[in-house]
């Protein structure tokens, strides 16, 4: 009896090296950013000759190459340094995951050799470990702290400390590289750590059609064997990811996602139409992922937009009958419900994210109404609502002839 994976093994001739797709890939070169390159390698190369870098802020929205530039320009500076004799070297933190300054230092402190727990010592503790681990030789430390706005907005007594720290070494030095999607972030800061947060500041702008196909094209013969690609995947790649914000990292799960359809249905070339069935798939996982991440209140509200539907037969609906459902799903999880007031708030904050249709309607000499309707296929949100233990109730809430989840 064959192997069930024998099949498919062998019959993929889509991919060469599907890696090279990746978000996390750090390709060779960089097409459209060899002016922030340089920006960066110019203010680094003071640890090389052994001077301190000035701190810098890299501003840039979702997928123009931040992280994948500074990775680039960390690693020809180590190579450089071990080539040189030089002692720097770059360190990456990832602020969404070391959110908040304990968990920052006790990594940090780690790297240079001190055993610290994650949790359960004081702050100014852990602080001293890492000076002491640090500054043990001399040496240049560039620290690179990824989506630094994360970690702004849980207090900026973390960022107050690394940038004034040299103060209080002997013999190492230190850098921060923060990396933000939010060019205002730094409002929330003290005036003193901003201004020595970003003494340099690096703007990554939106990539657009023509520079995205320049991108992909540059990936694409290293991921895909020859001619597998039909002319217009790459340019329709391109511009669907420019027409959202000029976003690199849509446009190469776009194509990555084109050819394992093309792979899974057994094509011998990726068309037109595998890229149209990726681009909404990838909405759909996009929508799964912010249904997933809202709040309990607002999940109730998306969940009485989605009952309506399956209830009556029409798509838009007043806000006093959002809150008439809204008040009975409450009354089903045996929980106080809010205001109109505060789940016409809630509303809002769904219009904004996309999930709902919100807008204003005039009904003549009866004044104006609020019409509600849901933004997104109704089988993009019921699943996931349906995973929220907390909503499992719901389900006995009758609608038309049937259950609604």
């Amino acid at each position: 009896m064959e192997n069930l994976f024998e099949d498919l093994i062998n019959d993929g001739r889509i991919f060469a090296n599907k890696e090279v797709l990746r978000p996390t890939y750090i390709p060779e070169r960089f097409p459209h950013r060899w002016e922030q390159i340089k920006a960066l390698a110019d203010v680094l190369s003071a640890a090389l000759k052994g001077e301190t870098p000035s701190n810098i802020l890299i501003f840039g929205k979702t997928g123009t190459g931040k992280t994948s530039t500074v990775k680039y320009v960390s690693k020809e500076l180590e190579a450089m340094a071990q080539k040189t004799g030089a002692k720097c070297s770059i360190l990456y933190i990832n602020s969404e995951v070391f959110d908040t300054q304990y968990r920052v230092f006790a990594y940090l402190a780690r790297v240079f050799n001190k055993r610290v727990p994650m949790i359960g010592w004081p702050t100014d503790m852990v602080y001293s470990e890492f000076k002491t681990g640090l500054d043990a030789e001399e040496r240049c430390v560039i620290i690179t702290l990824d989506e630094v706005d994360k970690l702004a907005s849980k207090g900026d007594e973390a960022l107050y400390n690394l940038s004034r720290i040299n103060s209080e070494l002997e013999n190492a030095r230190v850098s921060l590289i923060g990396i933000s999607n939010d060019l205002t972030f730094t409002d929330l800061l003290d005036p003193r750590v901003k201004s020595s947060l970003g003494e340099e500041e690096i703007i990554f702008p939106p990539y657009n059609a023509e520079q995205l196909k320049d991108i992909l094209y540059a990936r694409a013969g290293t991921a895909f064997y020859a001619d597998v690609l039909e002319y217009a995947v790459i340019p329709l790649c391109a511009a669907l990811a420019a027409s959202e914000h000029g976003d690199a990292r849509r446009a190469l799960d776009l194509l990555r996602l084109s050819g394992e359809i093309a792979e899974r249905s057994g094509a011998r070339t990726v068309t037109e139409e595998h890229v149209r069935q990726a681009s909404e798939k990838l909405e759909m996982n996009r929508v799964t992922e912010v249904v997933k991440t809202l709040p309990l209140q607002s999940k109730i509200v998306l969940s009485s937009v989605y009952l309506l539907c399956k209830e009556r037969n029409k798509r838009r609906f007043s806000s006093g009958e959002v809150y008439n459902m809204y008040h009975r799903v409450c009354n089903q999880l045996d929980m106080d419900p809010l205001t109109q007031r505060r789940v016409t708030d809630f509303v809002s904050e769904l219009d904004i994210l996309g999930l709902i249709n919100a807008v204003i309607v005039s009904k003549g000499r009866y004044g104006r109404t609020k019409e509600i309707s849901l933004s997104v296929p109704e089988e993009c949100v019921q699943p996931v609502l349906q995973e929220d233990y907390k909503l499992k109730a719901i389900a006995s809430i009758r609608v038309g002839k049937q259950t609604t989840f």
